[in-house]
């Protein structure tokens, strides 16, 4: 199958270099000194314990990609993801799956509005990586897994099964999930309480590691995720707490949040997403979420998000 990969930072790039890797037809859509650099030198990964280069390896821009992929993984941060419609729709048809990786709820179902002729799946992925440089992709674990489904059963079909097989060909632990939703709010989850817990403290992933009141505001959060998906009717096939905690405690301790380094840089985030979101779920689905709501009304008083 012919990929494309929308998005090539921490995510995507890591994706983009494993397919290539295991020899699958990829692009990777990137700008700047990043797509610069790849299109030089090739892209290259630094993990704990497996380092290469994918080289060569193909990336365009968005405005001059001209190609009609199978797969569309899209690996965007959540405010980039409106400006990316055109360009999807241009590229696509009724034979294209797109799989959106985002770490926010329901991105799958809000782009499937607006790409109606396009099968739009649900995914996640769970991944510690960043961009180090232009060029160059630093893995801070050696997790790297895609979850990814439709939501409605009417809506699968072969190639699904197919994207599942190519990436654990490629050394990317594929999972074709029967209940996307659930599996979803499992890593949201994660997610959105270890992005709370970190900028309300400041703290890195090593804080939470430990006994104390960091990794208590961190399980606090993870419950009540798990009151908010069972008033949404979503039942999880696991303790969310304990599986969270085992996430959190295989982490590099210095790691931080995609979410916490946008922050500190002072540029758009998905804080909106990841944390004030969850208070609207919450109201609309008749969810108490008191500690969600101490640390979103300390985050608007810094000025970083609203309303609460």
């Amino acid at each position: 199958m012919n990929y494309l990969v929308l998005g090539a930072g921490g995510t995507g790039g890591a994706l983009g270099a494993f397919l290539s890797r295991g020899g699958k037809a990829v692009t990777l859509i990137a700008r700047g000194e990043h797509l610069s650099a790849i299109r030089e030198r090739g892209l290259r990964i630094i993990g704990p314990s497996d380092s290469f280069t994918a080289a060569p390896i193909a990336a365009s821009d968005m405005e001059h990609y001209d190609g009609k992929p199978d797969v569309i993984l899209v690996c965007v941060k959540g405010y980039s993801l409106e400006e990316t419609v055109p360009f999807l729709r241009r590229i696509t048809d009724d034979h294209t799956v797109v799989i959106p990786i985002l770490n926010l709820y329901g991105t799958g179902e809000r782009l499937q509005q607006q790409l109606p002729e396009t099968l739009v799946t649900d995914g996640c992925i769970y991944v510690a990586s960043e961009i180090r440089s232009p060029g160059c992709i630093l893995m801070r674990g050696s997790i790297l897994r895609v979850v990814f489904g439709p939501r409605l059963p009417e809506e699968n079909r072969p190639a699904l099964r197919q994207i599942e097989t190519e990436l654990n060909e490629c050394g990317i632990q594929g999972i074709l999930s029967e209940n996307i939703q659930r599996d979803t709010m499992k890593k949201f989850s994660y997610i959105s309480p270890q992005c709370a817990c970190g900028i309300y403290y400041n703290i890195t992933a090593g804080a939470m590691q430990h006994p104390g009141q960091y990794r208590d505001c961190f399980m606090d959060l993870v419950g009540e995720i798990v009151l908010l998906a069972k008033a949404m009717g979503i039942t999880f096939d696991i303790d969310p707490v304990q599986y969270n905690l085992k996430i959190i405690d295989a982490l590099d301790p210095k790691m931080t949040t995609s979410l916490q380094r946008d922050l500190e840089r002072g540029g758009p985030s998905e804080i909106e997403g990841l944390v004030f979101a969850v208070l609207q779920m919450g109201d609309r689905c008749g969810a108490a979420l008191p500690k969600y709501r101490q640390i979103a009304a300390e985050l608007k008083r810094r000025g970083l998000g609203g309303p609460v």
